[in-house]
């Protein structure tokens, strides 16, 4: 009877195991909206680390983090490191692409509560004739995921865990934008 619940045991973990291992290894979130503003005032709320309290919706999840800005001052080579609660944790952006009114890309290294990289990036199309005055906004973020990664989103998807934040953040970008945009 023990040799039967034993290799019952061994079958249930070699299968869980083997499932999690079939898991992708990348994952890929990404949200988009509309924005009654031009191209290059949207482009310019994220081009600069300073305006992301504005917007971020990790920002208001912990108004108190510690916040430090180090290389140039927007665009490529700007860095970012935060270090907050338990919701935010840890860890550090630089924009690595920077191509006005089209492109921002934005390397994440984070610390805590779990280490890895990931690129978040925005793109920015023009919508509207003849002046472009509405912007189509994607923001995507791509990863490896390792094997414990793999086995956190057999129950908890990226999708799920960011992607409405993701929603939220798109939501007061266009705040802040089509204000900008209006004065």
């Amino acid at each position: 009877m023990i040799w039967k619940i034993l290799i019952a045991l061994v079958v249930i973990v070699v299968g869980l195991v083997a499932g999690i291992a079939l898991q992708p290894a990348r994952y890929r979130v990404s949200r988009s909206t509309t924005i009654a503003a031009p191209a290059p005032v949207v482009f310019a709320q994220v081009n600069d680390f300073h305006r992301w309290t504005a917007w971020s919706p990790w920002e208001k999840m912990d108004p108190a983090m510690k916040r430090t800005y180090e290389g140039a001052p927007a665009g490529v080579g700007a860095r970012y490191a935060w270090e907050g609660s338990r919701e935010v944790g840890e860890g550090r952006m630089t924009i690595v692409a920077s191509r006005p009114s089209d492109l921002i890309q934005v390397e994440l290294e984070f610390v805590k509560p779990f280490a890895g990289t990931s690129v978040a990036e925005f793109t920015f199309q023009p919508e509207g004739e003849p002046d472009g005055d509405r912007t189509l906004v994607t923001w995507s973020m791509t990863g490896d995921k390792h094997f414990i990664a793999k086995a956190i989103h057999l129950v908890m998807s990226m999708d799920r865990m960011i992607g409405d934040q993701f929603d939220k953040g798109l939501a007061a970008m266009k705040t802040v934008a089509e204000a900008a945009s209006r004065s």
